[in-house]
């Protein structure tokens, strides 16, 4: 079932008094599907108001009501704006300086000629660059825009407010400063070159919205090629936040990972990262499915990470389309596309079956048509129960990176922040409508932030014990 969607926008009209009144605009605005949040007046004459009007209009509504509104006798539409638009006017971010350059002295320090000094000392010893730059505190957010949220291949320019709304929740979540960066080019051998090339600058690399399976190959070849954390978070925000919410999802229906049946649908880069991630905490029968039906060992498949996985996975080879492997299954995890999952899918699937349905806007399945027949419900949207968002866990992530000044981030911290992230929502707090916490709860970076230095510590990639670990 399609998830409707809204949008408010302000229309500002000069509405001609002598012609027609507000209340029939408001009703004319009603008859069309809108719904009035707010008016003012902008400017009101004998003969005539401007007013600025506040419509939530559901999206598919929109043209029509403005059609409607102008075809009013006595109505002049003069400009029409949406507020999502307004946000965005001239970016939604700056860079500030952290100190004022008042006089030559100031400006002597931080440039020419006391600046040189600096460098020096850098370039006798590099890795000053973390403690007398901004590398500590940096990350690269970079993408080609070949696999933006639910639009797909949009390009670099319009992939660049989803890059700088990341940059936004960096700082604000977790106050690691981010640099959005697009890429004009969908080359791998370019993409690496270049985010390569740009490193120096920063302390971690967040790949984003890039294209299955370009995205594993970039990964790879720059975890490899560079000394600093490379995070894919489409990939393994996504897994990780998953199995947050799966832990937790377990505690109440009574089982553990090693025990239950698994079938993730959907297997570009976050159903392999997800599946990757399962199959790390203990899961044993986990079922990857895309369009084709479930990946099987010894087929070959044109994508190697499906060969790699399908390796992995399957321990019992069960062919068969989706609806067909989910009989008996404990747990189904989306990340495809809208209404693959049906009612009748539900009713195979093992007792008190769990069901994170992510695919956005739309998901596998309508969650209210889910809700009898399902103990846990999950979503990648925000207004259902338990969102499975991302957010929950790239701030933390590279905030404890960026502490220790982490070489990478391994699987043990990845599950470390799993595991963080679900300790979040206490024994007494959790129940089927919450089993993941808000990503505006302060504890959720603070530890992720401290399970991920733990487990860099342990796992030797950390190159600096931050205090309170000492």
């Amino acid at each position: 079932m399609p998830v409707a969607t809204s949008s408010n926008i302000i229309i500002r009209m000069d509405i001609q008094k002598a012609k027609i009144s507000f209340g029939e605009v408001a009703v004319a605005i009603g008859n069309a599907g809108g719904d009035i949040i707010a008016t003012d007046i902008i400017h009101s004459g004998q003969e005539s108001a401007i007013r600025d009007i506040t419509v939530n209009v559901p999206d598919h509504s929109n043209t029509e009501l403005l059609k409607r509104i102008r075809d009013l006798n006595g109505v002049k539409v003069i400009n029409v704006s949406d507020r999502t638009f307004l946000v965005h006017l001239g970016g939604k971010i700056e860079m500030q300086p952290k100190m004022p350059i008042k006089n030559r002295e100031d400006l002597s320090h931080v440039y020419t000629p006391g600046v040189a000094k600096v460098c020096k000392a850098i370039h006798e010893d590099s890795s000053k660059a973390y403690s007398l730059t901004i590398k500590r505190n940096t990350v690269a957010v970079v993408s080609d825009g070949t696999a933006v949220l639910g639009l797909g291949d949009i390009g670099p320019f319009a992939a660049m407010p989803v890059m700088e709304g990341k940059a936004m929740l960096f700082k604000q979540l977790a106050g690691v400063d981010a640099v959005p960066i697009c890429l004009d080019t969908k080359d791998t051998e370019e993409i690496i070159r270049t985010i390569k090339n740009i490193a120096p600058g920063f302390g971690g690399i967040n790949l984003e919205d890039i294209s299955s399976p370009r995205c594993f190959e970039i990964e790879e070849r720059l975890k490899q090629e560079l000394d600093i954390p490379v995070f894919h978070d489409d990939q393994h925000g996504t897994a990780v936040v998953v199995l947050a919410g799966l832990l937790n999802a377990l505690k109440i229906v009574g089982k553990t990972p090693e025990t239950i049946k698994v079938v993730v649908a959907g297997i570009g880069a976050a159903g392999v990262s997800c599946s990757k991630m399962l199959l790390a905490a203990g899961v044993k029968n986990l079922i990857p499915v895309d369009r084709q039906g479930a990946l099987v060992a010894g087929e070959s498949y044109p994508n190697s990470m499906w060969n790699w996985l399908a390796e992995r996975s399957n321990p019992y080879n069960i062919k068969g389309s989706l609806s067909e492997v989910l009989e008996g299954a404990d747990v189904f995890i989306g990340v495809s596309g809208p209404g693959i999952l049906k009612v009748d899918d539900l009713k195979k699937m093992a007792r008190d079956p769990i069901v994170f349905a992510m695919a956005n806007p739309e998901p596998e399945i309508d969650p209210e048509s889910a809700e009898p027949y399902v103990r846990v419900m999950a979503s990648g949207r925000s207004d259902y129960p338990n969102q499975i968002n991302n957010v929950l866990c790239f701030p933390g992530i590279f905030r404890g990176a960026l502490e220790c000044r982490a070489s990478t981030i391994n699987e043990k911290m990845k599950l470390a922040a799993a595991e963080a992230i679900a300790s979040v929502v206490s024994t007494e707090e959790l129940n089927e409508q919450y089993i993941i916490p808000s990503v505006f709860n302060e504890d959720v970076v603070k530890k992720v932030r401290a399970a991920v230095i733990k487990a860099a510590i342990e796992t030797q990639v950390a190159r600096r014990v931050p205090r309170d670990f000492r």
